[in-house]
């Protein structure tokens, strides 16, 4: 099966995929689903862990994956008992990086 490449502006064209593009930037709008994304950047995570690398409830961080896997940008698997979790793809980690690299940016100026 070949894949397509849309152009921007047929992505511009088509309301589903603007506002799937809009539910992704709101996922990405709040901190606790923005720091939870940034620490799966750098590997898979149980909730146990991200609860601790977050510095959150381990009800909250549910709350926020359960919203991240919603919207596509996060998905899991079994570990025996434990459920573990990582990025949907390569472009959750892309987004993450050009937004902490865009914040970077303008606390220098």
């Amino acid at each position: 099966m070949e894949e397509t490449t849309r152009t921007l502006e047929e992505c511009l064209a088509s309301d589903d995929i603007v506002y799937r593009a809009t539910q992704i930037f709101d996922a990405l709008s709040d901190s606790t689903r923005f720091q939870i994304l940034g620490v799966l950047v750098m590997g898979e995570r149980s909730v146990s862990e991200l609860t601790e690398a977050c510095n959150v409830t381990q009800s909250a961080i549910s709350h926020q994956l359960r919203l991240l896997r919603d919207r596509g940008l996060v998905s899991s698997r079994r570990d025996g008992q434990r459920v573990i979790y990582s990025l949907a793809d390569d472009h959750v980690s892309a987004l993450i990086a050009t937004g902490l690299k865009h914040a970077a940016e303008e606390s220098v100026s």
